[in-house]
C-alpha cells in the first residue's frame, strides 16, 4: 500500500514539477511541450483500450462497464464546464493571480478521479498501476505550467507558486488512497472504477491533452502519441 501512495504522490509532484520549470526556467518550448502531451495521451490512450475497459468488462459486463465508463466521461466534463463558466473571457493583468487559483482548482478537481484511477489500475495489474502512475505523473508537468504562469504573471513571488503547486500534487495520492479504501470495503466496486478510470482517462485526452499537443507543434505531438502508444503496447507484451 506504501508503495502505491508513493507512486502516487511522484505522479502528483509532476504537478510541482511543471511549476518549477516556469519558476526557474520560463516557458517550455512548443515542441518540448507537445512531445511530452502527446507521449502522455498516448499511454493513456492505450491504458483505456487495452487494459482499463478489457479488466472492467472481465470482472463485471457490459451494463457495469458502460454506465461506469459514462459516468467517468460525464463526471470530469461536468467539472471541466463549470470551471469553464468561472474564467472571465477577458483577463486584465490584475486577474492573473484569479486565474492560477481556478486552474489549480480544476487541476485539483482532476487529479482526485486520476487518484482513484491508479488504485485502479493497481487491482487490476501490478503492471497497470505504475504506468498509469507514469501517464498521470508526465501530463501533470504541463498542467503546473499552467497553473504556475498565472500567478507568476500576477507577481506571486516563486516559492509560493511552488506551495500552491504542492498542496494540488497531495489530491492525486488522496484519491489514490480513497480508491484503496473503496476497493477494501467493497471490492465488487473494482469494475465500475476501471470504467469510471476510462472515462475519465478518456475525456482528458480527447478535449485536452490531444487539442494542446496539436496546438503547439503538430509533428512532435503525432510522434509523441505514437511513441507513447506503441510504449504501452510493448509494456503489457512483458507481463
Amino acid at each position: 500500500m506504501f508503495e502505491i501512495l508513493f507512486e502516487a504522490l511522484i505522479a502528483g509532484l509532476g504537478t510541482c514539477l511543471g511549476a518549477a520549470v516556469v519558476v526557474l526556467f520560463g516557458r517550455m518550448k512548443d515542441h518540448a511541450l507537445s512531445l511530452l502531451l502527446g507521449f502522455a495521451s498516448g499511454v493513456m490512450g492505450a491504458v483505456v483500450i487495452v487494459d482499463l475497459l478489457p479488466s472492467s468488462l472481465y470482472y463485471s459486463g457490459p451494463a457495469i462497464c458502460l454506465s461506469g465508463f459514462v459516468g467517468g466521461f460525464l463526471l470530469v466534463t461536468a467539472l471541466d464546464y463549470s470551471l469553464n463558466t468561472l474564467l472571465p473571457g477577458r483577463h486584465s493583468s490584475q486577474a492573473y493571480r484569479r486565474m492560477g487559483y481556478l486552474i489549480a482548482l480544476g487541476i485539483a478537481l482532476h487529479d482526485l478521479p486520476e487518484g482513484i484511477a491508479i488504485a485502479a489500475g493497481y487491482s487490476a495489474s501490478t503492471a497497470l498501476g505504475p504506468v498509469l502512475a507514469l501517464a498521470i505523473g508526465l501530463h501533470n508537468i504541463p498542467e503546473g505550467m499552467a497553473t504556475a504562469a498565472p500567478l507568476r504573471a500576477g507577481g506571486m513571488g516563486g516559492g509560493r507558486v511552488l506551495a500552491i503547486s504542492a498542496l494540488v500534487s497531495l489530491i492525486t495520492p488522496l484519491g489514490t488512497l480513497l480508491g484503496l479504501y473503496i476497493l477494501r470495503v467493497s471490492p465488487a466496486t473494482n469494475a465500475l472504477l476501471l470504467a469510471l478510470a476510462a472515462g475519465t482517462m478518456l475525456y482528458i485526452v480527447v478535449e485536452k491533452l490531444v487539442p494542446a499537443a496539436l496546438n503547439n507543434h503538430g509533428i512532435f505531438a503525432l510522434a509523441g502519441m505514437a511513441g507513447g502508444f506503441i510504449f504501452m503496447l510493448r509494456l503489457n507484451s512483458l507481463f
